[in-house]
C-alpha cells in the first residue's frame, strides 16, 4: 500500500474564491432533501440537509456535512447518533421547519409529524421516503464544517413516493415538467 504525501496537494499560493460566486455555483447541484435528526427526548433537535452520499457498501456508511456553529453540533457530539430521514415531495414543510424557517428551533422541529426510533434510539421520520438510522463513527473538522461518518445501523424504505430535490435555490418535483 503506497502512502500519499498530502502536503503536496497543499495549495502552492492563497487563492481567493469569491463565496457568493462558490454559492452560486452549488445551487447548480441538485441534491435529495433529507432532515437529519440529532439527540433524545427534550435533548434533540435537527436540520435540513442535501449534502448526504453514499460512503462504503462494506460497512453501510454514508457522508454528511454539517456546519459547527449549529446547534445540531453539539447534541450530535452528546449523543453519538444521527439518521438520514429522505423526504418525499409531499413533506416540504418539514424540510422547512428543520431548517429553522420562522424561528423554529430544537425540540419544535418535531411538531406536525409523526416520529419513531430505530436501533439507535435518534427520532426518526415515520413517513420519510427513506430512514438511515447512524452511529456516528467519526466526526471530520474541515473549515467550518464536520465531515459526519455513519455507520448505518438500520434502514427502513417506505413507499414509492418521489423525492422532495432542491436545486437552484428551490424545492423541485422531479415528476414536474420543466419551467415549474
Amino acid at each position: 500500500m503506497s502512502v500519499l504525501d498530502f502536503a503536496s496537494f497543499a495549495p502552492k499560493e492563497d487563492v481567493s474564491v469569491d463565496t457568493d460566486r462558490f454559492k452560486d455555483a452549488m445551487r447548480h447541484l441538485a441534491g435529495a432533501v433529507s432532515v437529519i435528526t440529532v439527540g433524545r427526548g427534550e435533548d434533540r433537535t435537527g436540520f435540513t440537509a442535501t449534502s448526504v452520499s453514499s460512503l462504503s457498501i462494506e460497512p453501510p456508511s454514508i457522508l454528511v456535512s454539517l456546519n459547527r456553529s449549529s446547534s445540531s453540533w453539539p447534541v450530535l457530539q452528546r449523543h453519538g447518533s444521527f439518521a438520514v430521514n429522505v423526504l418525499a415531495t409531499d413533506q416540504q414543510h418539514i424540510a422547512d421547519r428543520f431548517a429553522g424557517r420562522g424561528g423554529i428551533k430544537g425540540t419544535q422541529r418535531y411538531e406536525g409529524a409523526t416520529w419513531s426510533e430505530l436501533v439507535t434510539g435518534t427520532p426518526t421520520l415515520s413517513d420519510a421516503l427513506i430512514v438511515l438510522d447512524c452511529e456516528l463513527e467519526e466526526a471530520i473538522e474541515r473549515h467550518s464544517h464536520s465531515i459526519l461518518i455513519g455507520r448505518v445501523r438500520a434502514i427502513t424504505v417506505r413507499g414509492a413516493s418521489q423525492p422532495l430535490v432542491y436545486w437552484h435555490g428551490a424545492y423541485r418535483d422531479i415528476t414536474a415538467p420543466l419551467g415549474s
